[in-house]
């Protein structure tokens, strides 16, 4: 599918799309939760359907009551298939495959899109010290497995992403036996925050020192739970830059005290000099002149497009670190937003670690292409509502992966989408 964006004004109130991190969370404690869970809120995403999916799979009933209203029933992981597809989600292979393992039964886990060009490596090494075997397609997927998993005290490093240690605390929460799990040089520790949140709404508890050291103490396993999924910080960055370029615009749905790592948006809006207040009906931005930042992203590098979306409309040389953790995604995300936003008049240099942006006096519509990756369409978008001309987008569909209503959304605000 091909966008056409023509530049304007945008303003007005806008409700954000709902966390697929929270949901597909929510989706895997309710598995694994013996009994009737609720899920309120839910999300519709491609991450999320696969998510629904894969719980099915595993043995859940779900029932969608309405549009805000999942009932889940499991009697735990009783797989009724020997296959399970995660789609293109990346936190869906991570955190189901030690899931999955709970159970005796042979499994496949697979995935598509980009997905099965990610490297998994991980797998191949932790899983046969849990008692695991395992079958990789040299350290790729598919991966064939066959449980149990045994929560043994092992330790798994951090430094690629947090989502194995995700699965891995939910697998290990699901059997009831304290365990520890020792992990070094964790990134993305606001996601593991959102993990614990998670586990904890459905009756595990799980402690850390430092985040070094995982101290699991299941009490009986998960319970079934009423869980409110939350409103997304990752998409809403497209939209509070889009304020902080346009002003006027008021984003509400987010709830202020989360977890999500990619709250840290607002700490970058105010380096960039945004006018912004925030209250209890949401944010609102002002709009007004922009300026260079220095931001490291290490900790949320899912900001890196909206990040650059913000940095091409301030004034000079941004520095955005964290760099190095956008090869494996949807699209080698450094690459592919040197060379979209290139298209526009950005000059984007990447030096190791560093992503530096030079700001543009004005930018020109483009044919740009999101080869495949959500966040770059949206951070092509959102910079085409404000550019000198017309801008394409090419596989422009790939918003559904994360925020389906994400062009409506912007509609929404004024923007001239077809």
């Amino acid at each position: 599918m091909k966008v056409t964006i023509h530049p304007g004004r945008l303003q007005g109130p806008v409700t954000v799309n709902i966390s697929k991190s929270s949901m597909q969370r929510a989706c895997a404690a309710a598995l694994l939760a013996k009994g009737t869970s609720t899920i309120l809120n839910p999300g519709s995403s491609n991450d999320d359907k696969a998510a629904i999916d894969v719980i099915q799979k595993l043995g859940a009933k779900v029932t969608e009551l309405s549009a805000n209203e999942l009932i889940v029933n499991s009697n735990g992981v009783q797989p009724v298939s020997n296959e399970v597809n995660c789609g293109e989600s990346g936190l869906g292979i991570r955190m189901f495959t030690p899931i999955v393992a709970t159970s005796n039964q042979k499994i496949t886990v697979t995935g598509s899109g980009s997905l099965v060009t990610r490297p998994m490596n991980f797998f191949d090494e932790i899983f046969p010290q849990l008692g695991i075997q395992i079958q990789s397609n040299n350290g790729k997927l598919p991966l064939q497995i066959q449980g149990p998993l045994q929560p043994n005290n092992i330790e798994v490093d951090g430094s690629l992403s947090s989502q194995f240690l995700t699965g891995l605390l939910m697998a290990y929460g699901s059997i009831d036996q304290e365990s520890v799990i020792r992990v070094k040089e964790l990134k993305s520790k606001p996601y593991i925050d959102l993990t614990l949140s998670v586990m904890k709404a459905f009756g595990v508890t799980v402690s850390h020192d430092q985040y070094e050291v995982f101290h699991i103490k299941p009490d009986g396993g998960f319970k079934p739970s009423v869980y409110t999924v939350e409103g997304d910080w990752s998409g809403a960055a497209f939209l509070l830059v889009a304020g902080a370029i346009h002003g006027d615009i008021l984003v509400k749905g987010l709830q202020l005290e989360s977890t999500q790592a990619d709250k840290a948006i607002v700490e970058a809006l105010v380096l960039a000099g945004a006018r912004m207040r925030i209250d209890q009906e949401g944010i609102y931005l002002y709009g007004g002149a922009l300026q260079a930042f220095t931001f490291d992203a290490t900790e949320c590098p899912d900001l890196f497009p909206p990040l650059v979306a913000l940095a091409a409309f301030g004034n000079g040389k941004t520095v955005l670190k964290g760099a190095l953790r956008l090869t494996h995604k949807e699209s080698n995300r450094a690459l592919t937003l040197q060379e979209e936003f290139g298209k526009m008049g950005v000059t984007i240099e990447l030096n190791g670690d560093e992503m530096i942006v030079y700001g543009a006096i004005s930018l020109k519509g483009a044919a740009t292409h999101s080869h495949h990756d959500h966040r770059i369409a949206m951070a092509c978008a959102v910079a085409a509502t404000k550019a000198e001309g017309i801008t394409t987008i090419e596989d422009a569909e790939a918003v559904n992966k994360s925020y389906p209503d994400f062009y409506q959304h912007i509609q929404q605000l004024g923007a001239s989408v077809s």
